[in-house]
């Protein structure tokens, strides 16, 4: 199954990433059977003034970290957010594709080590919302 999570609006209060991972996981456990194989979420949009990146790997720690024992394999199939940090130290030049290797390298840990519930927030690089302009202009 490839959902979103629970999340507010984008004009709306800002939830944390334990009250996304609550909302989330009740819905889920209400409409999801548990022969269900796996949950992959997708990213989600975010406001321009938050780090696309950051927030859905906080988000899906979260869920990981405080719902342990789900039926499911909780995991990501994010794209913007895995691909942020990438695509803007990249931007089509291939002098940095070095760079951008290790970005989508060290992203993809953060993200596996979410899956585990054992991501330690900011401890991934990531280019912030400055990055949020300069990918919708950017190479792709």
């Amino acid at each position: 199954l490839k959902p979103n999570m629970v999340k507010n609006g984008l004009t709306g209060p800002k939830a944390t990433p334990e009250e996304i991972a609550a909302a989330t996981v009740t819905v889920l456990k209400r409409t999801v059977p548990v022969a269900m194989p796996g949950i992959f979420f997708l990213s989600g949009e975010t406001a321009l003034d938050e780090d696309n990146e950051e927030e859905a790997t906080n988000n899906l720690n979260a869920i990981n970290r405080l719902y342990p024992d789900l039926p499911w394999s909780v995991s990501f199939s994010y794209g913007k957010a895995s691909q942020k940090t990438t695509i803007v130290t990249w931007m089509g030049d291939t002098a940095n594709d070095p760079a951008a290797q290790q970005a989508i390298l060290a992203r993809s840990k953060a993200n596996g080590d979410a899956c585990k519930g054992k991501y330690v927030k900011g401890s991934c690089a990531s280019v912030g919302v400055d990055g949020n302009i300069l990918q919708a202009a950017g190479a792709y």
